[in-house]
């Protein structure tokens, strides 16, 4: 993409930028103007206390009441606000647009971060009735921030968003990658990228196409993808949501595709709906995307959803909740394919060049500490950990209890007191795992003080136990490894 495939002229970008920043229309900035009572309740779309507070009718309050409350103002007052960009390059770029006496915004301006802005199309909720583009692009939505959130942030080369819409995951790969590639099906996205990335000052590389076809060939350290997962009988309506490929097979796609674009050591990470099929593990369905790629996979599931409100979901977010023949095609479609729940998760994929790829896919739905990235890096180093010793490598190392475990215990009153039913190790941070534990797991743990080697430990544990030492140190290795996978358990510094 070149500087004409921007909104706005490289001259009207930099105006607007003037413009903003003159205002104090920044996050920080409209929170000092707004107060938090007021803050909160644009949060909640409840604008009554914002517009209360933005009577006097500077630039900044000007702003406010046309891009974050969703306004109509004077002509005179929202040229003032933009100047020095003109009011007729801004009406040409469709930043604002006239309705009834005045203007309101054309599209979502929305400040982001400290100092970011991205520029989307406006929201459905803020045009009740007008059916959405076809190539509609999404401003910052949950999906967007699960993605953001999850990503591995560690300096990189060169990293690639795949279906980039407005640009949100290419900004933050741009504060940690030399070099940042961006794709998209629609040039409309590429446009509102192209003009997010210009006015917050970045350089990317924009390429058009599906998918990975724009950079077939090529590699990148870090890949990230928030694609148009929606499952579904592949009808394409809309491309931020329809991918075109039936059911959820655009999620195996992107893991059959990351081979080849992951440099040794490099990260994908993406986001996915997969079909539960009644009679099938739907754990076992999605882990077959990974066969024969030889990468490590992570897959976590935050959410599960029923079709009837998954249906209502999709349909309500393009404004097509009052078309029932749509519904009934889309959910006489799950029905003949024995579809009883769509799942959605984060797909994190490695490419370490072993020949022994580590998959887990598993539930994640308790609330995790922020920020989920940190926790999916630290996953893969344990792995590294982990794969670099065999059994007497683990006998040989030292370990201890993570910070802050705990042990729970559900325990019945009896004619002899209270008797132990059930232990459970868990975790108050971090990823917040919890996991039932019997007795001698839980003298393993206990004596993880980072003094003995393990097998010193279990030497002791089986003498107290009536057990044989090889026996012990026999079973002990994967229930180890396991409690260090799950960080119950961490090698002790030398």
């Amino acid at each position: 993409m070149d500087e004409h495939d921007m909104l706005l002229s490289p001259a009207g970008v930099e105006a607007l930028r003037t413009a903003l920043t003159r205002a104090g229309f920044t996050s920080n900035g409209i929170a000092t103007r707004l107060g938090p009572q007021a803050t909160g309740g644009v949060a909640r779309n409840d604008f009554r206390a914002a517009l209360r507070a933005t009577g006097d009718g500077d630039p900044l309050d000007t702003l406010i009441r046309v891009f974050v409350c969703e306004q109509t103002e004077p002509e005179a007052a929202v040229a003032a606000a933009l100047a020095p960009l003109s009011l007729a390059e801004a009406l040409a770029g469709g930043l604002v647009e006239r309705h009834g006496d005045g203007l309101r915004m054309g599209v979502d301006l929305e400040p982001y971060g400290d100092d970011w802005w991205v520029l989307a199309d406006v929201p459905a909720s803020a045009r009740p009735g007008r059916p959405l583009h076809a190539e509609h692009v999404l401003g910052i939505g949950g999906a967007t921030q699960t993605l953001i959130g999850a990503t591995v942030r560690r300096p990189v080369e060169a990293a690639l968003d795949l279906g980039t819409g407005s640009g949100v995951q290419a900004l933050h790969l741009a504060t940690h990658a030399r070099r940042v590639t961006a794709t998209d099906l629609s040039a409309r996205a590429l446009r509102f990228a192209a003009t997010t990335a210009a006015l917050n000052g970045q350089d990317w590389e924009l390429l058009r196409g599906d998918l990975v076809a724009p950079v077939a060939g090529r590699r990148f350290d870090l890949v990230v993808s928030n694609p148009p997962f929606v499952v579904g009988p592949g009808t394409t309506t809309h491309v931020y949501r329809d991918s075109g490929r039936v059911g959820d097979a655009i999620g195996a796609e992107l893991a059959a595709a990351a081979p080849g674009l992951l440099t040794e050591g490099g990260t994908m990470q993406y986001l996915a709906n997969w079909v539960h099929v009644a009679g099938e593990d739907w754990g076992e369905r999605v882990t077959g995307w990974f066969a024969g790629t030889g990468l490590d996979a992570w897959v976590i599931q935050r959410e599960v959803a029923d079709p009837m409100a998954y249906v209502n979901l999709w349909l309500t977010d393009v404004g097509e909740a009052a078309d029932p023949r749509r519904m009934a095609d889309w959910l006489d479609w799950f029905d003949a394919h024995k579809v009883e729940a769509i799942g959605f998760g984060i797909v994190s994929l490695r490419r370490a060049g072993h020949d022994d790829p580590v998959v887990r896919v598993e539930d994640l739905r308790q609330r995790v500490e922020a920020p989920l990235g940190d926790r999916v890096g630290a996953w893969f180093d344990r792995q590294d950990w982990l794969r670099a010793r065999d059994t007497d490598g683990l006998l040989d190392a030292r370990f201890r209890a993570a910070d802050g475990l705990q042990l729970r215990q559900e325990a019945t009153m009896g004619d002899e007191g209270w008797a132990v039913d059930r232990q459970v190790l868990a975790m108050p941070h971090g990823l917040r795992w919890t996991e039932e534990i019997d007795p001698l797991v839980l003298a393993l743990v206990g004596g993880a003080d980072g003094r003995l080697p393990l097998r010193d430990q279990l030497a002791l544990l089986a003498a107290a136990h009536d057990v044989a030492p090889e026996e012990l140190a026999e079973a002990a290795g994967p229930i180890v490894a396991h409690l260090v996978e799950r960080g119950f358990i961490e090698p002790a510094a030398d």
